[in-house]
């Protein structure tokens, strides 16, 4: 166990290499960001001071070299618009991200076990029919169509929730609401699928020649096997969430990384760009070895495969 964490270590570490050289060199491609940090009318000695001042009159190269410096002290230089750290807004909106994700995965997990369990117990019947066509089309909604379409029916016409920002209760409604659909959709669709699979496996056949109970064999000797699938599943949902909850972040209002990295790409600020992504992308790689430790945790046979590699 301890060979294959130090393996998957240092893979995350040279995909994160990558990814930070590839983000650093294509910021640059997107134009100077003094340009948008003074007027058309500033001077060439005021514009020549303000590149100073950040490092954007060094080579590239030289400053990134300076750059790979700084990441490994999480000093990734300040943010040219909020006059702070980069890292300080990083690390304020990406808690609001990671909960929002979390609240709407754990919603999504438990529905979608409790719906494909029952669906499974009784395939083809009117519960299961009725089950899958809602989660398929759950699963192809687009978000962003989903979260326009709630703003204007629950916010706009009934007035019932609000349409941006946070707060109490109601301002998760909707954006839990429209991140929900999707995995919602996607996990009940596994759940049912690892259901059957394992429903028709012989220890549970003996355990119903047996007499145990439907809940028994459903949520004791089934349920374990039948979450290895879905735990892989979920867990690239949610990383999905940390990399993909731009759009509704956006239209909710919804102080993230999304909403964050989206304003800092719009300032060419680079620094919270870099910042954002590299936060991020070492969230998801955490997330991928701990659904790993999860899923040899539930089945014995894969923690065997890893002593051996």
């Amino acid at each position: 166990m301890l060979k294959f964490l130090l393996r998957r270590t240092l893979q995350s570490a040279v995909a994160l290499l990558a990814l930070v050289t590839v983000v650093f060199f294509l910021a640059r491609l997107t134009g100077d960001p003094v340009d948008l940090f003074l007027p058309l009318e500033a001077t060439e000695e005021a514009r020549a001071r303000v590149a100073a001042q950040y490092g954007f009159d060094q080579p590239i190269p030289v400053q990134y070299v300076r750059y790979l410096g700084g990441v490994l002290s999480l000093d990734f230089g300040p943010s040219i618009f909020q006059g702070r750290p980069a890292i300080d807004p990083v690390l304020e909106a990406f808690p609001v991200t990671l909960m929002l994700a979390l609240v709407t995965m754990s919603i999504a997990a438990a529905l979608a076990i409790l719906v494909g369990a029952v669906a499974a117990y009784r395939p083809d019947g009117v519960f299961d029919r009725i089950a899958s066509v809602v989660t398929l089309i759950g699963a192809s909604t687009p978000d962003f169509w989903l979260a326009i379409v709630a703003i204007l029916f629950f916010s706009v016409s009934l007035g019932l929730l609000p349409t941006s920002g946070t707060g109490g209760i109601a301002f998760w409604v909707l954006p839990v609401g429209v991140l929900l659909t999707r995995p919602l959709g996607v996990l009940t669709q596994v759940v049912r699928s690892s259901f059957l699979n394992a429903l028709s496996a012989p220890y549970v056949r003996t355990a119903r020649a047996k007499g145990a109970s439907t809940r028994r064999v459903i949520f004791v000797h089934a349920l374990r096997n039948a979450l290895l699938p879905v735990i892989t599943v979920a867990g690239d949902l949610l990383a999905g969430f940390l990399n993909g909850a731009v759009v509704v972040e956006t239209i909710f209002g919804w102080p993230g990384i999304g909403h964050l990295m989206i304003s800092s790409i719009r300032q060419r600020d680079f620094a919270v760009v870099q910042a954002a992504i590299l936060v991020t992308a070492v969230a998801v790689f955490v997330m991928n070895i701990l659904i790993d430790f999860a899923y040899a945790r539930l089945d014995p046979r894969v923690s065997v495969r890893q002593a051996k590699q």
